[in-house]
């Protein structure tokens, strides 16, 4: 089946994006799709692919799945790429909207001009902080929230669990520019006897009151240049933690975000998205992709 794709990034976090309204079928079983396409060297390349998509309780719906094929729950960068994708394309023509996601719907509130999109402020909602509903198999330690100390590959690290509607394990470090990301995060996402549903992964390095920096090891798609969900818990835990205030801008490898744990509890994030190009292709191709391309260690 031949069909057109959108190709978005946001600080570098860049997906595919296809219209469910005009290809919904292709979002039932995506996930070799999705393998297929988000390959770098054979297919378009992309840390996954969005969906978007008609929705019963929300303007329009977004289904994430991940590089390996996986889906998520919810995506920050991608959520803020899947605005503009609606109001450029004229899907949703209106600077307010709600976007239902596996992690619930949220609304977002667009700064445009000259029927542009140029940022998006995305109410995240309320940080989840119960173990139990992470998941994570850790005791809630520091009265309201979790920390518990893991060793991956020979390194000490105490991980702040925080869910932004997906999971998140937050380290803060004396410096992330020579951390081994893909090393340490690989080894914490696969521990299935803490995370059972697998998890996301921060390194934090403080640089003051309202200001860190941050790399992200992703669930399903490695060490990315920007994670959303991931700059609203680390904010959330540095929060919690004593480290900084409740406004942050987080410097991210591939641009700043503002991230607010506002006093209502949401978290609220502001940044902009970007259109790369445009283009199609044909089912088939990408399956048999996902399918025969070598393998990554």
């Amino acid at each position: 089946m031949r069909f057109e794709f959108t190709k978005m990034q946001a600080l570098g976090n860049d997906y595919i994006f296809i219209d469910g309204f005009k290809y919904g079928e292709l979002s039932v079983g995506a996930e070799k799709l999705a393998i297929g396409m988000s390959d770098r060297h054979f297919g378009i390349g992309g840390d996954g692919i969005i969906f978007v998509l008609p929705s019963e309780s929300a303007d329009a719906r977004m289904r994430i799945f991940n590089a390996d094929g996986s889906e998520a729950e919810m995506c920050g960068n991608g959520i803020r790429q899947a605005a503009k994708y609606l109001y450029e394309k004229g899907l949703l023509r209106r600077d307010r909207m709600a976007i239902d996601t596996g992690a619930g719907v949220k609304q977002i509130s667009l700064e445009t001009a000259g029927g542009v999109m140029k940022l998006a402020a995305v109410d995240m909602g309320e940080p989840l902080l119960d173990p139990r509903v992470i998941p994570a198999n850790a005791e809630m330690n520091r009265g309201e929230y979790a920390v518990i100390s893991l060793r991956p590959e020979g390194r000490d690290f105490d991980f702040t669990l925080v869910s932004m509607g997906n999971p998140h394990a937050v380290a803060f470090v004396s410096e992330v520019c020579d951390m081994d990301v893909r090393k340490y995060g690989r080894a914490v996402e696969l521990n299935n006897e803490i995370f059972p549903r697998r998890t996301n992964v921060e390194f934090v390095e403080m640089i003051s009151r309202n200001e860190l920096r941050m790399r992200v090891w992703e669930r399903g798609s490695g060490e990315t240049l920007a994670c959303g969900t991931g700059a609203s818990a680390s904010v959330v835990a540095a929060v919690l933690n004593g480290l900084t205030g409740r406004k942050v801008t987080v410097h991210l490898l591939g641009g700043d975000l503002l991230i607010e744990w506002a006093d209502d509890n949401h978290v609220v994030m502001t940044g902009g998205a970007e259109i790369a190009f445009e283009g199609s292709g044909d089912t088939e191709y990408f399956l048999d992709i996902a399918e025969n391309a070598p393998k990554q260690a």
